[in-house]
Formats: C-alpha cells, structure tokens, sequence
C-alpha cells in the first residue's frame, strides 16, 4: 500500500463548510466528502502524482511551486496543514489557467527526454526506477495520468467547480 492522489469535484457549498471545518472544527473531511453528491466529477491518479508532478515541473511534489499552474494541477493552491494526511483544494478561479497550462504543456515531447535514473536522484515516489525493463509501461502510465488530469480539469472547467485533492 502506498500513497494515492485522488481528486475530486467540489461543490461551492462543500468548499465553504470545509473552509469552515478547519476554523470551526464542526464536522469531519469525510462527511464533507459525503455530503459533496452534487456531481461525481473523480480523478485517481495512483501512485504517480509524483512522477507527474516531476515531468511538469522537474522537481519533486515535496517540494511544490508557487504560482505555477502545474504543481498546482497536481498540489492544489491552499493546502490544510491540521491534517495527518494531505489534503488540499483549489478554487474554481484558478481552474481555467490550470488547464491552459496542462492543454499547452507538450508530453509527448517531455517524455522523449524522460530518464527514469533521474526520477531515482531525484527521490521520486514511487521507488520504481530501477526497473528499467519496464520504462515503457511507466511512461505509457505517465502520459495516460496526464490525459486523465487534462479531461479531470476540464470537466471541473465546465461545470465551473472547485478540486478537492487527497493523497493518502
């Protein structure tokens, strides 16, 4: 078992009581989460947010990026920090410059330079750059996880929500 990144619609109504909940402390994440029924609008990213996040940026997620839509699309902007695990959100105001971003970012390109070593000096979750047998598979993966977060930011886009991320 290892750390997962899911993200999530988020409704305007949900965003304030989780806002509230960590000045108020009045309910749970999770019954926010429950009670977020509005639209089932889910992307999982597994366990290569991070990878992710290094091919966007070229740095690792524990080390996130102000101001920079990619690290953005994969952190969120304002993260809880009362939290045990990771848990973070992004309002519907940065969503449209999130998805320019990651529409005019070139991956297929990024991935012709992509070097599974440097993931490794780079300390890169998950631990799987020594299998470099499998280098094709995992930048398939990769590039998939871009598509998916692409299509994710564009229905939030279109339903003019909020993302709620959790990496646990």
């Amino acid at each position: 078992m290892g750390l997962i990144a899911n993200y999530k619609y988020l409704s305007d109504k949900n965003l304030n009581e989780l806002k509230a909940f960590y000045t108020e402390n009045t309910e749970s994440i999770t019954d926010i989460e429950e009670n977020n029924n509005d639209l089932e609008i889910l992307l999982d990213l597994d366990k290569m947010w991070d990878a992710l996040h290094f091919v966007l940026t070229g740095t690792s997620a524990s080390e996130p990026i102000k101001n920079n839509c990619f690290s953005e699309a994969i952190l969120g902007i304002s993260h809880i920090e009362e939290v045990e695990d990771f848990i973070a959100y992004t309002e519907k105001s940065r969503i449209k410059d999130i998805l320019l971003a990651l529409d005019n970012f070139d991956i297929e390109k990024a991935m012709e330079s992509f070097i599974m070593e440097e993931c490794k000096k780079a300390n890169i979750y998950p631990d799987i750059w020594d299998y470099e047998e499998e280098s094709e598979e995992i930048e398939e993966e990769i590039m998939d996880y871009f598509q998916n977060m692409k299509d994710f930011y564009r229905k939030i886009l279109e339903v003019n929500g909020n993302v709620l991320i959790t990496i646990c």
